[in-house]
């Protein structure tokens, strides 16, 4: 039990305490906003792991309890869903392609080795996880739940762990620590490669020159962090615009995927054709696929509407800060000691493989070291990480493709988990 367990005999805040563990939620959010936007040392961190911390503290001192109807009903039912089309609307892919070509280049060589990285990671520790007490079906979940973060973000996390069934449970709470432990480190390793004699020596770095030259100073970046996420023009219109879309596009979805959910086999298929019947049950069943797919079709066919609704962005990545601060809820100590060595394994060598990926790419296509460090945190943090590093730096030319492959991650993460699941036997 937490310590304000033991003295009152429950969380400070009650698990019916709807208002009260929402007010904290927001407040928490905000906070982690706050500190990414004024502070470069949280920046650098990133507000989402900010605010899993706060949700770690206060779950495990007994703040708040680590389930609730808020949780599970609300946040992972509603407003992870509601989130992920909001944020495709930026997914233009014709957009993509034409702004950030080395970039989206050296992204896809990345998300390759994510996909490679999951598969050697499982198959190199299946027998460690079995002989620990741990189930197979569970680590195979997992590594298609960091496949999803590792070329998407959070919000493909917590697609893949709703697909599996993991949401609110040990397992994923022990891999989201695993998850977000690696990509803080790995983060300030990035910076450091920046500045390394050995990279600078081997790829062109045109953007750290211009920075060391002083065209562009550390204050005027962390002025630009606060700048990218300033005031825009937003009317009413647009917000009702932008909700109705993601209701509707969440709506549609749940019935286009129970149109083929009815073809996965129950048990084990025993023929090419009932593995084949299967495959598609299973992938084209997901709610997740055709709200990616229909999202990102709305994104690059109709982009001048998907332009003028305005504030799609900003909603869509608040909707995920709320979830990131749930996903750290169920995370207590105890099973972080107890079940996330082996998860950490399992990121660790996905992390090297895609790092590997990315930089081996880059130098034998001769590109950039910038590109090379900022595609590779766009595959393991996202978007909003790969945008925050970029200024964090001063690279400002590179915080519009950083946003655009990071998006493209959102994209292509639920298709590429999914089929991991599926090669795991998931």
């Amino acid at each position: 039990m937490s310590l304000i367990e033991n003295l009152l005999g429950r969380t400070l805040i009650g698990p019916d305490d709807t208002w009260g563990l929402l007010g904290v939620m927001c407040l928490s959010v905000a906070l982690s906003i706050f500190l990414e936007q004024k502070y470069r040392w949280a920046a650098r961190v990133s507000g989402s792991i900010i605010a899993l911390i706060l949700a770690m503290a206060m779950a495990n001192i007994g703040v708040i309890p680590i389930s609730s109807v808020l949780y599970d009903d609300i946040v992972w039912g509603v407003i992870v869903p509601m989130g992920i089309p909001l944020l495709l609307l930026q997914c233009n892919l014709k957009k993509i392609w034409r702004e950030a070509g080395k970039m989206l280049t050296i992204f896809l060589i990345g998300a390759v080795g994510t996909v490679a990285g999951a598969l050697l990671a499982y198959f190199a520790l299946s027998g460690p996880y079995a002989a620990s007490g741990g189930q197979a079906s569970d680590l195979a979940a997992v590594a298609s739940m960091m496949t999803g973060s590792y070329i998407g973000g959070s919000v493909n996390f917590s697609a893949m762990a709703m697909q599996h069934g993991l949401k609110g449970t040990p397992v994923a709470a022990a891999a989201t620590v695993a998850d977000n432990l690696l990509m803080a480190l790995y983060f300030f390793v990035l910076i450091a490669f920046a500045g390394m004699r050995f990279f600078r020596a081997r790829f062109p770095h045109p953007h750290i020159d211009e920075v060391e030259r002083g065209s562009s100073s550390g204050e005027q970046a962390k002025t630009q962090a606060a700048a990218f996420w300033s005031r825009k023009d937003i009317s009413l219109k647009d917000v009702a615009m932008n909700i109705a879309f993601a209701v509707v596009v969440v709506w549609v979805s749940n019935l286009v995927a129970g149109l083929f959910s009815p073809l996965a086999a129950e048990g084990v298929a025993s023929t090419f054709q009932e593995g084949l019947r299967d495959f598609a049950g299973k992938f084209l069943g997901s709610q997740y696929v055709w709200i990616t797919t229909i999202s990102v079709l709305f994104a690059t066919c109709c982009s001048g509407t998907a332009e003028k609704m305005h504030g799609s962005q900003e909603i869509g990545t608040y909707l995920i800060y709320l979830f990131l601060f749930v996903i750290g809820v169920p995370a207590n100590i105890y099973t972080v000691l107890t079940e996330a060595p082996l998860f950490l394994a399992l990121t660790f060598l996905m992390v090297v493989v895609n790092m590997l990926f990315c930089f081996a790419g880059a130098r034998l296509l001769k590109f950039d070291l910038e590109d090379a460090i900022i595609a590779s945190n766009a595959n393991i943090g996202g978007p909003t990480t790969a945008a925050g590093m970029a200024v964090s730096q001063g690279w400002s030319r590179l915080v519009g493709p950083a946003m655009l492959v990071g998006v493209l991650g959102y994209v292509i993460g639920n298709y590429a988990g999914t089929l991991v699941g599926i090669l795991l036997g998931v």
